[in-house]
């Protein structure tokens, strides 16, 4: 493998990752705990991820709950939950709080499956971005001489294979995500 295409993968790699993780934040009609994943709380004035001030726990398939282990940041964990856009309300009971989890209907469901497709193609730019940049870099070395023609064109068919196999890994996965999200 080319040392450019050595390096590319594991750039491309980590945008799959990271496109798992946000898809794993999208709403489906169960509860799942990655759901809360992107709430950030205000805590004494400091912004700081739900996950590392409280335990969050899915009890149920239509239940979130979550428990602070400062109770006096319940009333902050709640408006944080409140005002991000999951469309979903908390109820406190001034030790707990729990988040039922409504069945979604068709039309919040298209809602999401539109985003799916626009965190999708947000991805599949930032892989042909990394595909440009390796290319650059090889068509660079042929410049200087540090490799011929032949290598170069060998890279390049490397990379776009690479590039290729990478976006269908996100189209595959994006497909899987729309259709938990239509599955009634």
């Amino acid at each position: 493998m080319n040392p450019v295409a050595k390096e590319t993968k594991p750039r491309m790699e980590a945008t799959i990752e990271d496109f798992k993780r946000k898809l794993a934040s999208i709403r489906t009609g169960r509860a799942s705990v990655s759901l809360l994943d992107n709430i950030v709380v205000d805590y004494y004035n400091t912004p700081t991820p739900l996950n590392q001030l409280a335990t969050i726990g899915a009890p149920e398939a239509q239940l979130l709950t979550v428990q602070p282990w400062d109770p006096s940041i319940l009333g902050a964990i709640e408006k944080a939950i409140l005002a991000s856009d999951l469309g979903i309300t908390p109820s406190n009971d001034g030790r707990i709080i729990r988040i039922p989890i409504p069945p979604l209907n068709q039309e919040r469901r298209k809602q999401l499956a539109k985003v799916v497709r626009d965190i999708a193609e947000e991805h599949r730019t930032a892989i042909r971005n990394l595909r440009r940049d390796a290319n650059d870099k090889i068509k660079k070395q042929l410049k200087e001489k540090q490799i011929t023609e032949d290598d170069e064109k060998r890279a390049l068919d490397e990379i776009q294979k690479l590039t290729d196999q990478y976006i269908e890994k996100i189209n595959d996965l994006a497909k899987a995500k729309e259709n938990e999200i239509m599955t009634v």
